[in-house]
């Protein structure tokens, strides 16, 4: 059964979690309130019964304001970080809307009651809590459903050229997806293939393979043909009961979400708008100075620790110190736990890659849960790094990069970071410079404090899981 049909049962059941994750949330709540003597003992034992006017304006208040924020559109994949992001807003929203609605509607009414403020706080916790446990329930059990083949979409590509490629790489790399590729459009039949995915059909010969298939959705991915192909697949398309999605060739130089704006009336289409302006590089300065003392002062035993065990393992300094480009292609000294041959770049600058055999056998183990990056706090703390921003490259690999790889200077618009978006999304060490830059141009255009926090977020999960694979 493909997700269509199955969406209005996951939406209605999802409602259905939040509301009682709320009901639940106050009868937690009351029962505390009524067994911790904070800030004062009760005056009073007011039933449960009395406060259900504002549990009912409590999920009226929670539920609107989730679905304002569209947490009823199930996306396809959606971060744990966002969700609960969202999840905070909307019950805060929701929290202040339910005590309104009860101060202005229940008054001289069976319902009137003076709400104690520390059971409202308790609610209010409570609820972001455990709608937040429920969602991840209810995301694991369409996960496991999927993964059984129920609720996949079956999909189909028109095209081969890169941005296709593109495109079924992340499909193959991301089964939460739900798609089930069927194959590719471009070609003859058996012909070849596209990362393993087979060529099934021409363009023309679309509305019978969706027809044959029983295809869902079709992923147009043509850019480089041009408009006029791309409507006449799309009228192929119209002939069958399918959701049709298309990569159009401006957004090739999109990093940031497209927003419409005017001049005098005349809608235009805003595609590049750097967010760290202002007052905003202020806040990131503040954020990664407090954290840079934070994490020297928690990781200071740790990086001592270190630092004896690099000296005993082999010869050589502790520290491997490198010149990088960071803002504005300004070089600047990066440190880091050394974690190679003292020899390692006698013969020039050398890319790194997977099992390098430079390194030496502690240099593997720091590497791999990323405590040789730790001096870069002082970096950071000298204002030459960020706590998130795009890895630095050597002067001499940026002079290389420049000039093949599209935007690749747009990066520098940013400071270097010790952590960044590429990394977290599995585009490390020895990976395609031209992915890595089109997820740090997309982090320069769209950062934000949160965006922050969740890159930070995810970095210490990646390591603590082991799936981090640093080279």
């Amino acid at each position: 059964m493909p997700t269509q049909r199955l969406r209005p049962i996951y939406s209605i059941t999802l409602v259905t979690l939040d509301a009682l994750m709320i009901v639940v949330a106050f009868i937690l709540a009351y029962q505390l309130r009524a067994t911790i003597p904070w800030p004062a003992p009760l005056a009073d034992d007011t039933p449960l019964i009395r406060y259900s006017g504002l549990i009912v304006a409590q999920i009226f208040g929670v539920l609107a304001t989730l679905f304002f924020f569209r947490q009823y559109y199930l996306r396809r994949a959606v971060s744990r970080v966002d969700q609960f992001y969202s999840v905070f807003a909307a019950v805060s929203i929701g929290t202040l809307i339910a005590v309104a609605i009860s101060v202005f509607s229940f008054k001289n009414s069976i319902f009137e009651v003076d709400y104690p403020r520390a059971m409202i706080i308790y609610a209010w916790v409570l609820t972001i809590i455990l709608i937040t446990i429920g969602r991840a329930v209810h995301q694991i059990v369409r996960d496991r459903l999927r993964d059984g083949g129920l609720g996949k979409d079956r999909l189909l590509i028109v095209g081969t050229g890169e941005v296709a490629r593109i495109i079924i790489q992340r499909i193959l790399w991301t089964p939460k997806l739900g798609y089930e590729l069927v194959g590719v459009i471009n070609g003859e039949p058996g012909e070849y293939d596209v990362l393993g995915v087979p060529v099934i059909g021409r363009p023309e010969d679309l509305p019978d393979l969706i027809e044959q298939h029983k295809v869902d959705e079709v992923i147009i991915a043509i850019p480089e043909e041009g408009h006029r192909e791309v409507i006449r697949v799309i009228s192929y398309c119209e002939r069958g009961r399918v959701t049709i999605k298309v990569f159009p060739d401006f957004f090739q130089f999109i990093a940031s979400e497209a927003d419409i704006d005017d001049l005098g009336g005349l809608p235009l289409l805003s595609i590049r708008n750097y967010a760290m302006r202002g007052y905003w590089l202020m806040f990131k300065r503040i954020m990664d100075f407090v954290g840079a003392i934070v994490g020297l002062i928690i990781f200071s035993p740790m990086m001592i620790l270190t630092a004896i065990a690099v000296k005993l393992e082999s010869p050589g300094p502790v520290f491997f110190i490198q010149e990088r480009m960071g803002l504005d292609g300004r070089p600047f000294l990066m440190i880091k736990f050394r974690s190679m041959r003292q020899d390692a770049e006698q013969e020039g600058p050398a890319w790194t890659v997977v099992d390098d055999p430079r390194r030496t056998r502690l240099g593997a183990f720091l590497r791999k849960i990323e405590i040789d990056e730790l001096p870069q706090f002082i970096n950071v703390l000298l204002g030459e790094m960020s706590l998130v921003g795009p890895r630095p490259e050597q002067p001499y690999y940026v002079n290389l990069f420049r000039e093949s790889v599209p935007r690749y200077m747009e990066r520098h618009r940013e400071k270097a970071g010790m952590t960044g978006w590429a990394q977290v999304n599995g585009l490390r060490g020895d990976t395609s410079i031209g992915e890595r830059t089109k997820y740090d141009v997309w982090y320069t255009e769209n950062w934000s404090i949160l965006l922050d926090i969740k890159i930070i977020l995810r970095t210490f999960w990646q390591i603590l899981i082991g799936n981090n694979h640093k080279a």
